[in-house]
């Protein structure tokens, strides 16, 4: 069954286009920004068809966001895959940690979507490490993946709380996710615009360690994000990343967002048994190992293999 919404996707060439403009070209990012905005806008549009699988994105505004000219990479994701092959819904929201997607009842409604067949890409950690109980956010969540729980009266939502840890809250998903007959993906974090000697940071805390340890113990797949997008800033350089970025150093411009959607979909296709490549669109099937050379790095015990162009 074919949606009735206007399918408005940007081509692989359009997508380089652009990004070489901004890196090459700094006075023209504000233009390409807009430019992409307004086609992710139209993506997220489509309707999603019952009739095929769907890949859901769970996280926060890294992945979701449209606050102060920032975009998340769930935006522009949708158009690596064919809409008449699978769904791509973007079910991230701002500010929210493993915790807080679970407690909001955000998990509840994605489960309530879910359905044999479908994909989940599960990324958080970034506002994780936030203040367990106050009266602003009350986001974090224990750190570590062990057993451990906190009792709370949440000074938030003025309920009483059994606060687990990180590695808890993203178990669960998984469980649920296993449960429904769907594969559970787990991404580590984007990187945050902050360097050091020439090296930018890579990744938040211990968070891509945990989200590696809880992937390899639960027998899921784990995408190494946070080294191929750091290894893909410090081949650009310091003064060229910072147009991927919008007005702090942890959210992506329409460009940057662009740029690590990309890699998400190359980590995708780097897997051995590549679970998504048949439904990749022109623009997903562009995005080649080829293309991005064979520059090995391990981390965490992890080889991945990422872009050197």
């Amino acid at each position: 069954m074919k949606s009735n919404c206007v399918k408005i996707r940007i081509t692989a060439q359009q997508a380089a286009l652009v990004l070489v403009a901004l890196l090459l070209f700094p006075g023209s990012g504000q233009a390409q920004n807009a430019q992409i905005d307004q086609q992710s806008r139209a993506s997220k549009q489509r309707a999603a068809a019952p009739n095929l699988p769907t890949i859901f994105v769970v996280g926060d505004s890294t992945a979701n966001n449209n606050a102060n000219g920032a975009r998340g990479w769930g935006d522009p994701f949708v158009d690596y895959f064919d809409a008449e092959k699978i769904n791509v819904l973007n079910r991230a929201r701002g500010g929210r940690s493993s915790r807080t997607f679970i407690t909001e009842g955000l998990w509840d409604k994605v489960l309530s979507e879910m359905k044999r067949g479908d994909f989940v890409l599960i990324q958080f950690g970034h506002n994780d490490a936030g203040a367990i109980n106050d009266a602003t956010r009350a986001r974090g969540s224990l750190p570590g993946i062990g057993e451990e729980t906190q009792e709370i009266d949440n000074l938030l939502t003025k309920k009483h709380e059994v606060v687990h840890t990180y590695g808890w809250y993203m178990r669960k998903m998984i469980a649920d996710t296993k449960a429904k007959g769907a594969t559970p993906i787990v991404l580590s974090l984007t990187v945050r615009n902050i360097w050091k000697e020439g090296r930018v940071e890579r990744g938040s805390g211990k968070f891509g360690l945990w989200a590696t340890e809880i992937a390899k113990s639960q027998g899921v797949t784990f995408i190494d994000l946070t080294t191929l997008i750091a290894n893909k800033y410090e081949e650009l350089g310091e003064d060229k990343v910072k147009g991927l970025f919008a007005t702090d150093h942890t959210h992506t411009s329409p460009v940057g967002a662009e740029l690590n959607a990309s890699l998400v979909v190359a980590g995708l296709k780097m897997l051995s048994r590549k679970p998504l490549n048949r439904y990749l669109s022109a623009k997903g099937t562009a995005v080649k190992k080829e293309k991005y050379g064979r520059l090995s790095n391990r981390r965490n015990g992890i080889q991945t293999y990422l872009s050197a162009a």
